[in-house]
C-alpha cells in the first residue's frame, strides 16, 4: 500500500512503522513513518465484509467527495489528500493516505487540561466560524453528497431516520421506547424541516475532537466522512442546545454568529439530536462495543430528548 502511494524508495524497513490512532469509532487509522522519516496517516474503511448502518456504506468514498468540496471552495484547513486507492485490489476496503498533521488533538488536548481556558474559548469559536464558512457550500440536492438525492431536506432527514431505525430494528437493538412512538414524532414535527429550502454542505460531525490545534489556531479539521447536504443546525457543534452532556455550545454559536433559536429552528435541532442518539444507541450493536458505557448514555440522553417532546418516561 506504501509502495503504490508513495513509491519503492518510502517503503519503510522493520516492522516498527505504523502506529495505530485510536480516537476514531468507525475507520481504522494508522500513523505511518515512512523510510526518510516523513510522517503520513493511513484511513482504511471497514472490509466489504462487516455489517454497517445503512448510510455508513461508502462512506470512505464520500469522505475524499467532501474533502475535494471543501479543499475546493473554501479556505478551511483540511489535511492533504496524497493517494486514495478504491480498487480494493490489496485490500478489501477503500483506503486513503493523507498529510500527518503535527499539532494537538483539539478535544484531547481541552478534557486533559493542556490548553488554557482562553485558547478553549478562542478555538470552539473557530470552529463556529469555520463551520460557517463550510456552510457556504451550495450542493445540487439534498442528502448524500454523491446521491442518492432528494428534492427537499424533509424527504432526505426522514429518510435517515427511517434507515437508522430499520437497522435498529434488525438488530434487534432495545431502545428503551417503541420505534413506532418515534417515528410518530418525526411524523408530527416534519413541516418545520420543509423551512430548509437550500441544501448547503454541512460536515455533521465537527467538533473539538475532530479538529486539531496548534499555537491556540485550529489547524486542520478531520473525518469528513459523514457530510450531507442539509440543514446547517445540524451539525454537532449545536447539539448542546439540546443535550448539555454534550457541552455548551456558546463558543460555537459565538463564532458561527448565531444566537438564540425560533421555536421552529429548536424543534429542528431537537430532530437532529434525536436522529444523533439513535446512531449512538444503534450503532453499538454493529460496533461490537465490549461494554455498555455508550449504549447507557445514549439510552439516558434518548430519554431526555423523548421528554422535550412531551413523552414520559417508560415503565420499565
Amino acid at each position: 500500500m506504501i509502495e503504490r502511494s508513495y513509491g519503492t524508495a518510502q517503503v519503510p524497513q522493520g516492522d516498527d512503522f505504523a502506529e495505530e490512532i485510536t480516537h476514531g469509532w468507525f475507520n481504522v487509522v494508522y500513523r505511518i513513518r515512512l523510510r526518510d522519516g516523513q510522517q503520513a496517516v493511513l484511513k482504511i474503511a471497514p472490509p466489504a465484509d462487516v455489517a454497517v448502518l445503512t448510510r455508513e456504506h461508502e462512506m470512505m468514498r464520500n469522505e475524499l467527495a467532501a474533502m475535494s468540496l471543501v479543499r475546493g471552495h473554501t479556505q478551511v484547513p483540511i489535511p492533504r489528500v496524497d493517494h486514495a486507492d478504491l480498487s480494493r485490489e490489496l485490500v478489501d476496503a477503500d483506503y486513503f493516505f493523507m498529510e500527518f498533521v503535527d499539532a494537538d488533538n483539539f478535544g484531547v488536548a481541552a478534557s486533559r487540561g493542556r490548553l488554557t481556558d482562553e485558547v478553549v474559548v478562542a478555538g470552539g469559536r473557530q470552529l463556529g466560524a469555520l463551520n460557517r464558512e463550510l456552510n457556504s457550500i451550495v450542493g445540487p440536492h439534498f442528502g448524500p453528497l454523491q446521491g442518492p438525492g432528494s428534492a427537499t431536506w424533509r424527504g432526505a432527514f426522514s429518510r435517515v431516520i427511517e434507515d437508522t431505525l430499520t437497522d435498529g430494528e434488525r438488530a434487534g437493538v432495545d431502545l428503551g421506547w417503541n420505534y413506532d412512538e418515534i417515528r410518530a414524532i418525526l411524523a408530527k414535527n416534519a413541516t418545520v424541516l420543509d423551512e430548509v429550502t437550500e441544501p448547503q454542505f454541512v460536515e455533521v460531525d465537527l467538533w473539538t475532537k475532530n479538529s486539531m490545534i496548534k499555537n491556540g489556531r485550529i489547524v486542520a479539521v478531520l473525518d469528513h466522512e459523514r457530510a450531507i447536504y442539509g440543514d446547517p443546525l445540524m451539525e454537532a457543534g449545536f447539539t448542546g442546545i439540546d443535550l448539555p452532556a454534550f457541552g455548551d455550545p456558546t463558543d460555537f454559536m459565538q463564532g458561527y454568529g448565531i444566537g438564540e433559536l425560533s421555536a421552529s429552528q429548536h424543534v429542528r435541532r431537537r430532530l437532529y439530536s434525536l436522529c444523533m442518539v439513535l446512531s449512538m444507541i444503534i450503532e453499538t450493536r454493529y460496533r461490537g462495543h465490549q461494554d455498555t458505557a455508550t449504549y447507557d448514555f445514549g439510552r439516558e440522553q434518548l430519554d431526555l430528548l423523548m421528554s422535550q417532546f412531551g413523552h414520559g418516561p417508560l415503565t420499565r
